[in-house]
């Protein structure tokens, strides 16, 4: 269940009860009139079940401009009437994609901040040393710090939705992040370099380790696939696979052996790690902006009445 709070001006008010009275998946409606201060209005509130939260946003479109909604996860909810409109909403709560959500998440995860640009950079020198000692779990640390796919998902669904500074800003972030975490690998891996503690022997990576420079058909099969669970897991809400995710595609691992190829003049396994690198990020963009198209075209509960 989503809870659902309405800010509405005095004269509408009869609007918002009126098109919640007409959603069967719409239950423990309160309206207090009045005490709304900023914007001024009467506070509506209500929980939704989480298929019917499109149609619900869709209708009362016009208070982004007079008022204002929010929604927000309900963690426990001990009701039998919130029971019967889960039951009644069309669907399945667990394939339910709310637009507005969504589009407000991947928004703020497509943005370049130092937060994302520190963790980047991290788990992108995790990956060099773990290539360095040739470690997989190292690896797999990486591999899961690494916040890449935010942006990959921003990508995913600026193309399914025409809007291209989203997919411009994402990109950015994607390419700038990547420059600045290969680069600080690169001088760190220069600085080791120069104290003797790596050279060429140490991109000898063991067999379970060739992935990540050895790009191949299974790669982008295997990049198609997680670009499909990552986008189910952030629409869905399961961050648990999100996770399993991270762990399938070697981003983060390709450009930690870049930077440190680099610093070693090894451009032959530079040029397998970078193909690696963009051989992934295509097949997770082909793959989740084709599963947004599926959900929004094929699942009737999530696309009705989303003004996104």
């Amino acid at each position: 269940m989503l809870h659902l709070r309405v800010i509405s001006p005095a004269a509408r008010t009869h609007e918002v009860r009126a098109v919640l009275a007409e959603c069967p998946g719409a239950t423990n409606v309160v309206v207090f009139p009045g005490v709304a201060v900023t914007p001024e209005g009467d506070l509506v509130q209500a929980d939704l079940a989480r298929e019917s939260a499109n149609e619900v946003i869709g209708k009362l479109s016009w208070l982004h401009g007079e008022g204002s909604i929010a929604l927000e996860q309900i963690d426990l909810a001990l009701s039998k009437v919130a029971e019967e409109a889960v039951e009644d909403a069309p669907g399945d709560p667990d394939d339910a994609v709310v637009w507005e959500q969504l589009a407000q998440r991947v928004s703020a995860e497509s943005r370049i901040t130092w937060a994302f640009l520190a963790f980047l950079t991290i788990a992108t020198l995790l990956a060099g040393i773990g290539v360095v000692l040739n470690s997989i779990v190292l690896l797999v640390g990486a591999m899961v710090l690494g916040p890449e796919f935010g942006a990959v998902a921003a990508i995913c669904f600026g193309l399914l939705r025409g809007r291209w500074l989203l997919v411009v800003g994402a990109l950015r972030t994607l390419v700038v992040g990547f420059v600045i975490a290969v680069a600080v690998t690169f001088a760190c891996a220069l600085a080791a370099s120069w104290l003797g503690w790596i050279g060429p022997a140490h991109l000898q990576v063991n067999e379970e380790m060739q992935f990540i420079v050895k790009p191949d058909r299974w790669s982008f099969i295997v990049a198609m696939l997680a670009g499909v669970a990552g986008v189910l897991s952030i629409t869905g809400g399961k961050s648990s696979a999100l996770i399993g995710v991270f762990i399938s595609v070697t981003t983060v691992p390709a450009a930690g052996y870049v930077g440190v190829a680099l610093a070693l003049r090894e451009w032959a396994e530079v040029a397998g790690s970078v193909a690696q690198l963009a051989l992934n990020i295509a097949g997770m963009l082909v793959a989740g902006t084709a599963t947004l198209a599926v959900q929004r075209r094929f699942w009737p509960q999530v696309g009705r009445g989303s003004s996104v």
